[in-house]
């Protein structure tokens, strides 16, 4: 009952009309906890944000908004997480900027996880989308969660990938967590909130607005390690996200293009700012200092080398590649990643795979 108490209270203040992260942050080092914050006058709150706030924050606020987020949260599989809890992801903590709460949904033991921003273009190219997946897959494989934004694009190719490893995926959403956004994505939100997690630091109910996603974007740079642009125009939200990384300290990565494609100029820009250029998987997971959980993407990249020669030129399924290595599939599915990866190996319509090299 009294961590009810606590969270109504954290809830009660997150919803005060005009009250930001910084003049929250102000009150909470003054009073104390939300309760506290609750507790003061408004004489004592107007001496540390406007008048203004100060008397929206003593009014009596519609109760049915906190008792619908604590119904909410009381659901199997959601959680609002404060400032105040242990769990509250530490990378996320240490940004300038960290939301007083998190809405989440899935996986809530995935933000203890090491994880790599991956996102790009809404209007991608069937390439950028490919790739996206393809090495999402990859860094999952590795260890790393992947953390985008569920948008069109990159984005939702990223969480694809992320799905298919074993480290899964968290989408930071621009919407309140109980709205999925954009309406196409809606079957992968789901699925990642049975897989992986959905995170929102916005009040249930939230719509999309545009003044929210550029704030979504600095909770996925602050909760990765690092972050990958893998397709971007000059103009797109991905470098944003790209500079808020570099402002918080984190490494940036970018998947150069063919200098005549608008989709590559985002990440070409990047690159001659001092983003780190990457052209398969082991490029990041060695700057990150991922020795120890890639030793078994390094070892399948050696055998890789060994599946062409099972491969030959000819359009060829797993079963058969099996068959011919004495290799579990999965194995085999792991060395056509690399190969992939590595530009060796196309994949086909029908799971065949081919060498382009």
């Amino acid at each position: 009952m009294q961590r009810d108490a606590e969270l109504a209270a954290w809830i009660k203040l997150s919803l005060v009309p005009g009250l930001g992260g910084q003049s929250l942050r102000k009150l909470l080092a003054a009073f104390g906890l939300p309760q506290q914050v609750l507790a003061a006058g408004r004489g004592a709150l107007a001496g540390v944000v406007s008048t203004e706030v100060a008397e929206r924050i003593v009014a009596d606020l519609d109760a049915r908004a906190v008792d619908a987020a604590l119904d909410w949260a009381a659901l199997e599989g959601h959680a609002v997480l404060t400032l105040a809890d242990a769990d509250y992801p530490r990378q996320l903590l240490e940004t300038p900027d960290p939301p007083a709460l998190l809405y989440l949904r899935g996986r809530r033991e995935l933000l203890a996880r090491p994880s790599l921003a991956v996102v790009g273009s809404r209007n991608a190219t069937p390439q950028g989308m490919s790739n996206a997946e393809q090495f999402a897959r990859a860094f999952s494989s590795a260890g790393l969660t992947i953390v985008s934004g569920l948008a069109l694009g990159i984005d939702a190719a990223a969480h694809r990938g992320g799905l298919e490893g074993a480290s899964s995926t968290i989408a930071v959403l621009g919407t309140g967590a109980d709205i999925l956004y954009p309406q196409r994505n809606q079957a992968l939100g789901e699925r990642i909130a049975r897989e992986g997690l959905i995170v929102s630091e916005f009040a249930l109910g939230t719509p999309p607005h545009g003044r929210n996603f550029p704030r979504r974007n600095r909770v996925i740079a602050g909760l990765a390690r690092g972050c990958l642009v893998v397709e971007a125009a000059l103009a797109s939200g991905s470098l944003i996200t790209a500079r808020l990384a570099a402002d918080q300290g984190r490494d940036v990565f970018a998947i150069p293009g063919s200098i005549h494609s608008p989709h590559a100029k985002g990440c070409h820009a990047l690159i001659k700012q001092g983003a780190k250029l990457v052209e398969n998987a082991q490029d990041l997971l060695q700057e990150l200092g991922m020795h120890g959980v890639d030793a078994p993407v390094a070892a399948t990249a050696t055998a890789a080398t060994g599946m062409l020669a099972h491969l030959g030129y000819d359009p060829c399924d797993i079963d058969t590649l099996c068959a011919r290595s004495g290799l579990t599939a999965q194995a085999v599915s792991a060395m056509l990643l690399q190969l992939e990866l590595d530009g060796k190996v196309a994949s086909l319509p029908g799971g065949l795979y081919q060498r382009t090299a």
